[in-house]
């Protein structure tokens, strides 16, 4: 028969199975009908003939059900039976089914949430062309002790020229602008780029163009384009919008193109896009800074690239001049080397450790709801096993009855996972919710197919697994002696109440080690908010303010604008103190310079320090306090006398003991003239309270020369304003009227309480809590759920013995005393193991623990004796049920 024929046969045999059978029917006949007429022509009478036929043939029923099953339809249409009749035993057991399904939709559900972040975050490629050829180049620079430098000009040209790894190199910077021309002045991210990246990308402008070589040249007439959500924001999807005028930092920029909606320049979300416009000319060594994109050529690996990154080094500090004040020597003791990453593992960071420690964490409370379900499973087959061996002892295949056992597992585990599905949509907006602002690729997250197949992939399986423990135990000859058995009227033996047992052992054990993973999560929290900042975040609120050159030209005019500002916005009502900084702890400072002592002799390059510009009365505004000395005055910083401050820890590495720094003198450059240590602050966890607190000078923030340069002030600042209306919006619009009451073309940056900064450090710590909470919460319900069901079925299996007991004078509370001792038995055994367990995973919390030990004795102790009560408890409750037995109902019941 053609492979067509059978196809076509075997749809027509499942669609219309009445008709198929007629076929067979009429195909047996006509055999029937020709052989007939063969052996009459042969000389048989037709009576003869046919009898002759019919007892070769055998019988004709037979026959159909032979020919019927040599098709593949009678396979597919066998599984079809299967699953019709395990939904009819599903359907007829709706209190089992609904525990088994919700059991698993929970389990299931918080893995494929869990799994949508994972995938979303760590799996999926990055949305470029080609992604995995896309490198980070980083740099690290171990002569002054630091191991993460990122790219500068002077290596950008260099490298573009030099290289033979890279197919394309570009360069990137992210700075805040002022646009004005609008109803009010605004304050935009803006993400400055060399022509080359975004093509480099596989990116193509939705409207216009992109920047051209020639936009990219120094003196070009100013270009910019707009990302799409600020073009649909601002000027709402126009796409006459090209060509357009808009005055950003004070210079008239047209706008030549939109980029589509998809773009995302890694975790970036800037407004519009600038060329860099890089002179070669005016290139030297330093200027670090700035973002490094490259693309290997193909059949280049990482390890090759580094190779050629260390040979080109030592040409680019030999090819452009070095700063004012220092040497080629000075940069060659930094000791520059290439530290290469893929791009997608720069922006992912550490965050995907977590995450698998979490979806590892979920998937344990995936095998607890599976030994919970396999036990009712247990339970449920050995309440079919009269059934099932008369149907064994009919001459059922113990394959057949391991298949329907099967098939009904599989059955709930898919519907589990459907479900689960459901559950996992709404979970995954509660993660979304709580997860921290700064976790990478967060529009990347999604119930997408791969989420879906992984979903009913888990459900699949975890049917298998958990559907195997009743086929293994009842589905073999062993089941054939419970027809020789007592039936419901005996008491449970030993031997059937085991597996039961021990699916509690393991769910007891698997919760307890979730449980003091998170305990020990709840410890480092508590660890972490004990720890001093530095700063007190607490009813302050912070916001960022540029002076562009274009709206205040004179540095000392800049300065006395800042200072009118701080004025006005003290002279609010409720405002305590304000101060004017660089950088807002806990956030890291995006500047760090040497610096060295007059007192001190260098051999070579001192190690890179955090910098930071501040006005007088940021340390009340921050509520940081002095160790020694004094603070900056308004007379320091307008007469631009050369003093500074350093933090203790810094006081402490260059001159032991604090105190002695006042009258020291430092500076951040040889050619820089000598600063007088006027003050030592106390330390400030800039970085997050989770990591110690960095060496930090503080210089005013108006001086003649700095780093060996004509300085003049910082131009972009944040105030730091402390004030019991904090975060409030009346406060917002006070200090908007303070702002535009001197200068109305200055926007109000990065509004936001100096609360919402510090819980952002803590903001991973906290997800990993919840998120570990939750998991050790269902494992903990779940797992006592299946202490309840052992005891109970414990109960009703023994419901005979108990009345007999009762009758022969047994008392309620020795009876009582029986269950309970039996559960907290088991919870015993499972704590015990549990214990082991512990012991053995929660190493791989310790990255993500803070001052606390993994095997900290208080944490174990405290969580195995809650886990032990809470199992007493749950084995009393069943336990009632015993106590109210009466023997002669108990007697009479079977």
């Amino acid at each position: 028969m053609s492979i067509w024929r059978q196809l076509t046969r075997g749809l027509r045999a499942l669609t219309n199975r009445r008709a198929a059978d007629q076929s067979i029917a009429d195909e047996v006949e006509s055999y029937l009908e020709q052989a007939a007429e063969a052996l009459e022509a042969n000389g048989l009478s037709p009576d003869e003939a046919r009898r002759a036929v019919r007892l070769h043939l055998g019988n004709a029923t037979t026959v159909r059900e032979q020919m019927r099953s040599y098709g593949w339809e009678n396979l597919i249409s066998a599984r079809a039976s299967d699953v019709r009749y395990a939904a009819r035993r599903l359907r007829h057991n709706p209190g089992f089914t609904v525990a088994c399904v919700l059991t698993l939709a929970v389990a299931i559900g918080a893995n494929s949430a869990i799994f949508s972040v994972l995938n979303g975050i760590v799996l999926k490629p990055l949305p470029y062309r080609q992604a995995d050829e896309l490198i980070e180049l980083h740099h690290t620079a171990p002569g002054v002790h630091f191991p993460d430098v990122v790219s500068a000009p002077f290596l950008y040209f260099t490298y573009r020229q030099q290289g033979r790894s890279f197919q394309n190199i570009g360069l990137a910077t992210s700075e805040l602008r002022t646009l004005t021309g609008f109803s009010q002045p605004e304050e935009a991210q803006c993400l400055d780029v060399t022509a080359g990246l975004l093509p480099m990308l596989g990116v193509e402008p939705e409207v216009g163009r992109w920047f051209s070589e020639k936009d990219d040249v120094p003196g070009s007439p100013p270009t910019m384009v707009l990302t799409h959500g600020w073009w649909r924001a601002r000027f709402g999807g126009n796409r006459s919008v090209i060509g357009r005028r808009i005055v950003v930092d004070g210079v008239s920029r047209t706008v030549i193109g939109v980029m589509p909606a998809h773009f995302q320049f890694l975790d970036q979300n800037p407004a519009f896009l600038h060329p860099l416009q890089l002179d070669r000319n005016k290139a030297f060594l330093g200027q670090f800074g700035y973002f490094g994109i490259a693309r290997l050529k193909p059949g280049v690996t990482i390890e090759q690239a580094s190779a050629d990154i260390a040979r080109m080094i030592p040409i680019a500090l030999h090819s452009f001049p070095p700063p004012p004040g220092l040497t080629v020597k000075v940069f060659e003791d930094v000791r520059l080397a290439p530290r290469l990453r893929y791009l997608k593992q720069t922006l992912v960071g550490d965050i995907g450790k977590t995450l698998w420690v979490l979806m590892g964490t979920l998937g344990v409370v995936l095998l607890i709801a599976c030994a919970n379900v396999a036990n009712l499973l247990l339970v449920r087959a050995e309440g079919r096993q009269h059934e099932l061996a008369i149907r064994a002892a009919l001459g059922a295949n113990w394959s057949d009855i391991a298949r329907e056992l099967l098939t009904e597992s599989i059955m709930l585990g898919l519907l589990g996972g459907a479900f689960g599905l459901g559950l996992a949509y709404g979970a995954l907006r509660l993660l979304l919710a709580i997860a921290p602002a700064n976790l990478p690729r967060l529009h990347e997250i999604s119930i997408d197919p791969v989420v879906v197949l992984f979903t009913f992939t888990t459900a699949l399986i975890t049917g298998v697994v958990f559907g195997l423990i009743p086929i293994v135990k009842y589905a073999g000859p062993g089941i054939i002696p419970a027809l020789r058995g007592g039936g419901r009227t005996s008491s449970q033996t030993r031997q059937q109440y085991r597996a039961n047992s021990a699916l509690v052992v393991v769910q007891v054990a698997l919760a307890l080690v979730l449980l003091v993973g998170s305990c020990l999560m709840i410890r480092t929290f508590q660890m972490l908010r004990r720890v001093d900042p530095g700063f007190d975040p607490k009813d302050a609120l912070t916001m960022r303010i540029t002076i562009p050159e274009t709206a205040v030209k004179d540095p000392e005019a800049v300065m006395r604008l800042q200072q009118g500002i701080l004025e006005n916005i003290r002279a609010l009502p409720g405002v305590t103190s304000v101060g004017i900084t660089t950088v807002v702890p806990p956030e890291e400072s995006p500047d760090s310079r040497q610096v060295y002592a007059r007192d001190k002799i260098y051999r070579s390059v001192p190690p890179l320090r955090r910098l930071k510009f501040i006005s007088p009365g940021l340390l009340a505004s921050m509520r940081n306090r002095l160790i020694a000395g004094r603070e900056f005055s308004w007379t320091d910083t307008y007469q631009r006398r050369p003093v500074a401050m350093v933090s203790e820890n810094l006081a402490r590495e260059l001159w032991d003991d604090p105190r002695r720094a006042i009258g020291k003198q430092i500076n951040a450059n040889p050619k820089d003239p000598w600063r007088e240590v006027i003050g030592v602050v106390k330390d400030e966890r800039e970085d997050g309270v989770q990591l110690e607190a960095p060496a930090v000078a503080y210089y005013p923030l108006l001086m003649n020369d700095f780093d060996g340069q004509e300085f003049g002030v910082v131009r972009t600042v944040s105030y730091i304003v402390r004030s019991k209306r904090a975060g409030s919006r009346s406060l917002v619009s006070d200090l908007r009227q303070a702002v535009w009451s001197l200068n109305a073309a200055l926007p109000l940056g990065n509004v936001r309480t100096l609360n919402e900064i510090y819980d952002k450090s803590l903001a991973r710590t906290s997800f990993t809590l919840v998120m570990l909470g939750i998991a050790g919460a269902m494992a903990l319900l779940i797992g006592l759920v299946g202490i309840y069901g052992v005891i109970a079925y414990s109960v009703s299996r023994r419901y005979r013995e108990i009345g007999i007991r009762v009758a022969l004078g047994a008392r309620r509370r020795e009876l009582a005393r029986l269950f309970v001792a039996h559960g907290f038995v088991l919870a015993l055994i499972g704590v015990a193991c549990g214990l082991v367990g512990s012991v053995a995973l929660t190493r791989v919390l310790v990255p993500l623990l803070f001052d606390v030990n993994p095997l900290d004795p208080l944490t174990y102790a405290a969580v195995s004796l809650g886990l032990l009560i809470t199992s007493i408890v749950a084995s009393y409750i069943p336990t009632l049920r015993a106590l109210g037995v009466d023997p002669i109902d108990a007697l009479r019941a079977e």
